[in-house]
C-alpha cells in the first residue's frame, strides 16, 4: 500500500505532459525556467573494504576456480518455471531429470569441494580414534623406543621445518579468519550510519517531491507572463511584422515618390540657375567684347609708333601685330533660348508640397502597429482570459490532489520503519556479538593447536642435545615433544568441528557470491527477474502487474534500477503515466488550440492608409508635362563647351610681356608691358566670373537633361508603384496579415511548447529523482549482503578451511618430530666390533631399559 501511495504522489509531476501539435513552428523566444530545486543525497552506495579487500579478491579468484561457469540464466528460469513435487512422478520426468543434471553440472565444483569436506569430517575423527588406539597398543609410534639412524639429524630438521611451515600457513589462515570475523563486526556496527543516511535520503525524496511539483506548476506563470507580454505588445510584434512585410512594397513606392518630389525642387533650382547664368553670360560677354576691342585698338596704336620701325623691333612688332586678332570673344550666348516658360510651370507644380503629401503617406503607413492594437483589443482580451483560466485550472487541480495526505501517510510509514530498524538494531548487534564470539572460539581452537605446535618447536629445538641418547634427553626437549603430541590430540578433536563450519559457510557463502552478488553486479540477476511469466505464470511483466495491475506494460526491474541508478525521475523510471492519466484533468493542448483559434480570427483592416492622394498624383503628372524636355540642350552645351575667349588672356599677356622684354629699353617696352597688365586685369575681372557662370550653367543644363530624359515614363512608374502598394494594402494585405498572424500565433504557442518540453525533461530527469531507491537496493544487496556479509563469511571459511586442511600435514610432521624430542624408554645399542644388520643390533635383544621413564609412563 505504501508503494502505491508513493507512486500516486509522484503522478502529479506529469500534469503538464500533454502533447501539442503546433500548426506552425517558428523559432520562439527562449524562456528561462530556472533550475528545479533539488537537494543532494548523502548516501554513497559504494563500499571500499580497505586492506582486507586483497583477501576478498583472493577468495573471489578461488571461487572462480571452484565455479568458473557463468551465471546460469536459462537454468534458473527453467527451474523456477518447473513444478516440482506437485505429483509423485515429477522428479522422474525426463525434463526434470535433465534440469537436475544441469544443476549438478553447474554446482559440480561446490559439490566436489563439499564432498571432500564431508570426507574430511568423517575420516579425520575416525583416523584420530584409530591412531590413538594404535598408539595405545605401542604401535604407530606409540612405543617409546627410537631406532638410531645415520640421517636422524637431517630428518629431525626437515620435520621441524615442515611443521613450522605448516604452522605458519595455519597461522596465516587463522589470521585471515579473525580479520574477516572482526571486519564483519565492524561493518555491522557502522551499518547504523548507512541506514540512517538511506532513511534521510528517502525523507528528502518525499519532502522535495511536492516542492519540485509546485515549482513546475509555478513556472507556468513564466510562460503566461511572456505570452501576456507579447499580447500587450501586439502592436510592436504583430503590427511591426505586418508593416515590415508590406513595407517591402510600400517603402520603395513612397521612396520613389519622395525622390520625385526632390527632383521637382532640383529642377526648379536648375531652371533658375540657367536663367540667371544666361543673363550674366550675355551681359558679361558684351562688356568683355568692348574691353578687348579697346585693348586691340590701343595695342595697334602703340605698334604704329616709330620705335617699331627700327630694325631691332620691327620683327617683334610684326609678330605682336599679327596676334591681335586673337583678342576676341569665342562663345556667343545671345542666341540661346530662354527657360522662363518651363520655370513658370515648375513654379505652378511646386505650389503643391508633394513632399508633405508623401510624408503623410509614410505617417499613415507607420501607424500600422496602432491600427493592429486598436483592432485586436477585444480578441486579445479573450486570449488573456484563456491564459488566466489555464493558470486557475492548474491551481485548482493542484488543490484537488491529496498530496498532503499521501505525504503524511508515506512519512508515517517511513518513520515507523526507521523506528523499527532503530529498535531492533541493538538486537542485530547482540546476535552479531554471539556470532563474533562463536567465530572467535573457532579461531581460538586453531590458536590453541598452534600454541602447542609453536611451544613444541621452541622447547624441542632449544632443549635438544644431539650428544644425548634418546633415553637421556633433557626435560625441555621432552616437554617440547609432549606439546607436539598435545597439539596432535587437539587437532583430531577440533579439526572436524572446524571443517563442519567451513563446509556450511563455503556452500552458503560461495553460492550467494556466484548466484546473487556477481549477477547483481553484472545486472544479469535483473534479466532473470524480468523473464516473462517467471514470478507469476499469468503475468508477462511482474513489476507492472504489481504496480499497475497491468502485466502487459513493458516495465522491467533492470530498466527501473538503471534509471534510478542514473538519478532519473521516478515518473519516467516507473512509467507512471500508465497508472494515472493526467490529460483527462488538464489538457494544455485544448487551451493552446483555443488560443490559436482566437489568434487566427484576428481581422486587421488597413484600408484607411492612404499612401498618396490624387492631388499628389496630379502634381506628378503636371511635373512630367512641364516642358523641360523641350529645352534645346544641344545649343546650350555647344556654347558651354566653348572657351570665353579665343585665346587664353593670361597666356597672351605673358607672351606679350616676354616679347616686350626682347625690345630695347624705352617707351615702347613699357607701353607693351602696360597693355599686358591691362589684359591680365580683364581676365581676372571679367573672364573668371564668366567661366564660373558657364560652370553653373553647365551643371544645371546637364541636370535638366538627365531629369527630362524619359520623365513621363519615370513619373508613370512612380504612380504605378504607389498604386500597386495602395492596392496591396487595400486588397491583398489580408494575406500578409494572415501569414504574420500565424507566425505570431506560432510564437505564442511556442512558449507553451517550451514549457511542456521543459516539464517533460524535468520530470524525466530531475523531479522525484529516484536515486535513493537505487541506493536502498545497493545498500541492501551490494553492501550489506555481498560486501559486508558474504565477502566476510567467504574470507572466514577460506582462512579457517586452509588452516583445517594444513592441520593434516602438521599432525604428520608433529608425530614424526615428537619422536626426536621426547625421552624414550629404550634405545638401540651400537656395537663397535660387530656390524651385523648394517651396524645396528635388534632392539629386542639389545634394548636398554630406562626404569625412571618407564615408571613415569606407567603412572601416566
Amino acid at each position: 500500500m505504501a508503494v502505491e501511495l508513493c507512486l500516486l504522489l509522484l503522478l502529479f509531476c506529469g500534469s503538464t505532459i500533454s502533447e501539442v501539435q503546433p500548426i506552425y513552428k517558428p523559432p520562439p523566444g527562449t524562456l528561462d525556467f530556472g533550475f528545479v530545486p533539488a537537494k543532494t543525497y548523502d548516501t554513497g552506495a559504494y563500499h571500499e573494504p580497505g586492506p582486507i579487500g586483497i583477501l576478498f579478491k583472493i577468495v573471489h579468484a578461488f571461487l572462480y576456480l571452484v565455479q568458473p561457469n557463468s551465471f546460469p540464466q536459462d537454468l534458473i528460469r527453467k527451474l523456477a518455471q518447473q513444478k516440482f513435487g506437485n505429483t509423485q512422478g515429477d522428479y522422474q520426468k525426463p525434463e526434470n531429470v535433465v534440469l537436475t543434471l544441469q544443476a549438478i553440472y553447474y554446482e559440480i565444483g561446490f559439490i566436489v569441494s563439499a564432498a571432500l569436506g564431508l570426507l574430511f569430517i568423517l575420516l579425520l575423527p575416525l583416523v584420530g580414534l584409530c591412531f590413538c588406539m594404535c598408539r595405545c597398543c605401542d604401535n604407530c609410534g606409540g612405543e617409546m623406543h627410537q631406532r638410531q639412524k645415520k640421517n636422524a639429524d637431517c630428518q629431525r630438521s626437515c620435520f621441524a621445518t615442515f611443521l613450522f611451515v605448516a604452522s605458519f600457513i595455519i597461522s596465516v589462515g587463522v589470521l585471515c579468519a579473525y580479520a574477516a570475523n572482526q571486519h564483519l563486526t565492524n561493518q555491522v556496527r557502522g551499518a547504523k550510519k548507512l541506514l540512517n543516511s538511506n532513511f534521510k535520503d528517502l525523507k528528502i525524496f518525499l519532502n522535495d517531491t511536492p516542492v519540485q511539483i509546485d515549482y513546475l506548476v509555478r513556472q507556468y506563470n513564466t510562460t503566461k507572463d511572456k505570452a501576456l507580454s507579447d499580447l500587450n505588445n501586439v502592436g510592436p510584434l504583430l503590427g511591426s511584422k505586418v508593416q515590415e512585410q508590406l513595407g517591402k512594397e510600400v517603402h520603395p513606392a513612397l521612396d520613389a515618390a519622395l525622390t520625385m518630389a526632390g527632383a521637382i525642387r532640383d529642377t526648379k533650382e536648375a531652371l533658375e540657375n540657367v536663367s540667371v547664368s544666361v543673363e550674366v553670360l550675355q551681359e558679361g560677354t558684351e562688356r568683355l567684347h568692348a574691353n578687348l576691342t579697346d585693348v586691340k585698338m590701343h595695342l595697334s596704336n602703340t605698334l604704329n609708333d616709330s620705335a617699331c620701325s627700327a630694325a631691332q623691333a620691327a620683327s617683334t612688332c610684326n609678330i605682336i601685330r599679327n596676334s591681335l586678332n586673337q583678342l576676341n570673344i569665342n562663345a556667343n550666348f545671345s542666341g540661346l533660348p530662354g527657360v522662363s516658360s518651363q520655370l513658370a510651370k515648375i513654379n505652378d507644380v511646386l505650389k503643391i508640397d508633394l513632399s508633405s503629401l508623401v510624408q503623410k503617406g509614410y505617417a499613415a503607413f507607420n501607424d500600422t502597429p496602432d491600427l493592429v492594437v486598436n483592432q485586436t483589443r477585444n480578441i486579445l482580451s479573450d486570449i488573456k482570459n484563456v491564459l488566466e483560466s489555464v493558470g486557475s485550472n492548474i491551481t485548482t487541480f493542484t488543490k484537488t490532489l491529496p498530496v498532503q495526505k499521501i505525504l503524511a501517510d508515506l512519512m508515517i510509514y517511513l518513520t515507523q520503519s526507521e523506528a523499527y530498524v532503530q529498535d531492533y538494531f541493538p538486537v542485530v548487534e547482540q546476535y552479531d556479538f554471539y556470532r563474533w564470539l562463536g567465530c572467535l572460539i573457532l579461531c581460538c581452537m586453531v590458536v590453541l593447536i598452534l600454541v602447542f605446535y609453536y611451544l613444541g618447536l621452541l622447547c624441542g629445538t632449544c632443549g635438544y642435545d644431539k650428544h644425548a641418547s634418546p633415553t637421556t634427553r633433557g626435560c625441555i626437549s621432552n616437554t617440547g615433544g609432549n606439546f607436539l603430541m598435545a597439539g596432535v590430540g587437539f587437532s583430531f578433536l577440533f579439526s572436524w568441528v572446524l571443517m563442519i563450519v567451513v563446509v556450511l559457510a563455503f556452500v552458503a557463502g560461495g553460492n550467494v557470491e556466484k548466484l546473487v552478488c556477481e549477477p547483481f553486479e553484472e545486472k544479469t540477476l535483473f534479466k532473470v527477474l524480468d523473464t516473462p511469466y517467471l514470478l507469476n505464470q499469468h503475468w508477462k511483466n511482474y513489476l507492472s502487474g504489481i504496480l499497475f495491475k497491468n502485466p502487459n506494460i513493458n516495465l522491467t526491474f533492470e530498466k527501473v534500477y538503471s534509471d534510478c541508478k542514473e538519478n532519473k525521475g521516478i515518473y519516467t523510471s516507473l512509467h507512471l503515466e500508465n497508472l494515472f492519466n493526467i490529460t483527462e484533468f488538464l489538457n494544455i493542448s485544448m487551451y493552446t488550440e483555443d488560443v490559436a483559434l482566437k489568434i487566427e480570427h484576428i481581422q486587421i483592416n488597413l484600408s484607411k492608409i492612404i499612401l498618396l492622394d490624387e492631388i499628389g498624383k496630379e502634381n506628378l503628372l503636371n511635373f512630367s508635362s512641364s516642358g523641360i524636355e523641350g529645352i534645346n540642350f544641344a545649343a546650350y552645351l555647344t556654347e558651354i563647351n566653348k572657351s570665353v575667349t579665343k585665346v587664353d588672356l593670361l597666356s597672351f599677356a605673358n607672351d606679350l610681356e616676354a616679347r616686350a622684354d626682347q625690345l630695347p629699353k624705352g617707351a615702347l617696352e613699357n607701353a607693351l608691358k602696360g597693355h599686358a597688365n591691362n589684359i591680365r586685369m580683364i581676365h581676372n575681372q571679367q573672364v573668371v566670373p564668366l567661366e564660373q557662370a558657364m560652370s553653373t550653367l553647365n551643371q544645371s543644363i546637364r541636370l535638366l537633361k538627365r531629369t527630362s530624359s524619359e520623365l513621363a515614363v519615370k513619373v508613370k512608374n512612380v504612380i504605378s508603384a504607389v498604386d500597386a502598394a495602395q492596392l496591396l494594402i487595400n486588397n491583398n494585405a489580408s494575406l500578409v496579415i494572415v501569414q504574420e498572424t500565424k507566425k505570431y500565433m506560432g510564437t505564442i504557442v511556442g512558449y507553451f511548447e517550451q514549457y511542456i518540453e521543459w516539464v517533460k525533461e524535468s520530470v524525466a530527469m530531475e523531479v522525484a529523482a529516484c536515486k535513493p531507491i537505487a541506493n536502498v537496493i545497493d545498500t541492501a544487496v551490494d553492501i550489506f549482503l555481498c560486501s559486508y556479509i558474504t565477502d566476510s563469511v567467504n574470507t572466514f571459511w577460506f582462512g579457517l578451511g586452509g588452516s583445517s586442511i594444513f592441520l593434516i600435514p602438521a599432525i604428520i610432521f608433529a608425530v614424526k618430530l615428537s619422536k626426536y624430542y621426547r625421552r624414550m624408554d629404550t634405545e638401540d645399542v651400537y656395537d663397535d666390533t660387530e656390524n651385523g644388520n648394517n651396524g645396528y643390533h635388534k632392539e629386542h635383544l639389545y634394548g636398554i631399559h630406562n626404569p625412571v621413564f618407564t615408571s613415569s609412563v606407567e603412572q601416566w
